[in-house]
């Protein structure tokens, strides 16, 4: 229906209907259908508050759509107002931030507005393919393992592969930190409200707060709240990014986004496939991903690194196998690793930087090689030597590998206060030492 709307100056008329169904995290309603689009905002007016949510679906019989808030205070015939595109207004007003799904700085009783802002739809295109710039050059990211063996380069998109509980959120933290950006947009999705408060006042070093936008939406809050926080934060980061700005961006966790994106698609009545799994899970990732990445000559870039939370370390489940598809390497958490204490627990031989071998010189390739089957050999003979089978002296790469083990287990959790081809050094010096003395047991 229409009717007169004096608040809007841009518009002559409101348009609304009414609820005709509802279900937990959706609403169907009648009277918008021929003014409706995908993507449209609707507003839900109820007795106790507006509830905001999307437009999913349009068909002859109604509109229906997902609810950013909770449905339970909503009844048939409630009026529904359809507002606009679902747009943001990002800004350094964002700056130091928590932002909440809706684009609203989180303690502030009324929006506050950057001078000039500009409203930014939550569903953007990427730059053209034939537009984008290569990766840029390798970041300083302060830990030895990151600027050595597994770099990431300007534009560049990691996955980071950890089940629950081995140091994936303090890692990113130091990443925060470590890596060079101008802005660092962070999304904090599905996770427990005490650990966003965490993440903020713990986990992030003070020292990068005052250029980092957090936008979060935490476990109990609807599917279609998790998936709009997810848009906001690559918006906030798309916004920076064509300011000029070089970006990091930190998504935590694109397991929830994807299991958001399960619940809102299972409602809206798709066909489930593999773990329940809509297909159209793979496109809502991708279509996250690709806005992230190297931008035009004209722009900065997004470097972005996505957690992925691996139910039972299971690298084969369906969001890991997706999602290692679509990036340009991954980093992986193992458990085995963080129970023996060697933070961060990077599995160094499972992880991979597609940057190379294209960001390392021909030398440093070379030791990155030494270093991997260094490190490959010592896990073959890792077996003998605790059934007190291997013999000494018959296999100098064994021996080799042996004595070096040590130096290079603590390689990948030491940090980097220099530069990366000081890292380089460290690293040659490393596989290269002085002669080793023999045992004292051989010696004698």
């Amino acid at each position: 229906m229409l009717t007169p709307a004096p608040n809007f100056p841009d518009r002559l008329y409101s348009i609304w209907g009414t609820v005709r169904d509802v279900s937990p995290g959706m609403i169907n309603i009648a009277g918008i259908g021929e003014f409706s689009r995908l993507g449209n905002e609707i507003r839900v007016m109820t007795a106790k508050g507006d509830v905001f949510g999307e437009v999913l679906s349009v068909t002859g019989g109604g509109v229906t759509a997902m609810l950013y808030g909770d449905s339970d205070a909503i009844h048939i015939g409630d009026r529904v107002t359809l507002e606009q595109e679902a747009v943001v207004e990002p800004g350094d007003h964002w700056l130091g931030k928590i932002v909440d799904y809706r684009g609203l700085v989180v303690g502030e009783e009324s929006p506050r507005t950057a001078i000039n802002a500009l409203q930014r739809p939550l569903k953007a295109t990427p730059p053209a393919n034939t537009a984008r710039k290569s990766l840029g050059d390798r970041l300083p990211t302060g830990w030895m393992i990151t600027d050595t063996m597994l770099p990431i380069c300007r534009g560049q998109r990691l996955g980071l592969f950890a089940g629950s509980g081995v140091g994936k959120s303090t890692f990113l933290g130091s990443l925060a930190g470590g890596v060079k950006a101008d802005r660092v947009v962070i999304a904090l999705v599905g996770e427990r409200s005490r650990e966003v408060n965490e993440f903020v006042h713990k986990t992030l070093p003070k020292s990068v707060l005052s250029k980092t936008v957090i936008v979060a939406a935490t476990a109990n809050e609807p599917p279609g709240a998790k998936k709009r926080a997810a848009l906001c934060a690559v918006t906030a980061a798309e916004h920076f990014r064509d300011e000029g700005h070089q970006v990091l961006f930190l998504f935590d966790s694109i397991t929830r986004f994807a299991e958001a994106h399960r619940e809102v698609s299972l409602a809206a009545g798709e066909t489930p496939a593999l773990n329940a799994f809509p297909p159209s899970t793979v496109r809502a990732i991708a279509e996250v991903a690709e806005r992230t990445g190297p931008g035009t000559s004209s722009q900065g870039d997004i470097t972005a690194i996505f957690s992925v939370l691996v139910a039972g370390s299971d690298m084969e489940e369906p969001v890991a196998d997706m999602v290692r598809g679509l990036l340009d390497g991954h980093i992986i958490l193992s458990r085995e690793i963080s129970e023996r204490g060697r933070y961060p627990a990077i599995d160094v031989l499972r992880s991979v930087s597609r940057a190379l071998p294209h960001a390392a010189s021909e030398t440093e390739n070379d030791l990155i090689k030494d270093y991997r089957r260094t490190v490959a050999l010592y896990e073959e003979i890792a077996p003998m030597l605790r059934a007190n089978l291997y013999e000494r002296g018959h296999d100098m790469a064994g021996d080799r590998a042996i004595a070096l083990w040590p130096h290079l287990d603590a390689f990948v959790s030491a940090p980097n206060p220099a530069t990366i081809p000081q890292a380089f050094e460290a690293l040659q010096g490393l596989l290269n030492p002085a002669p080793i003395a023999p045992l004292a047991e051989e010696a004698s």
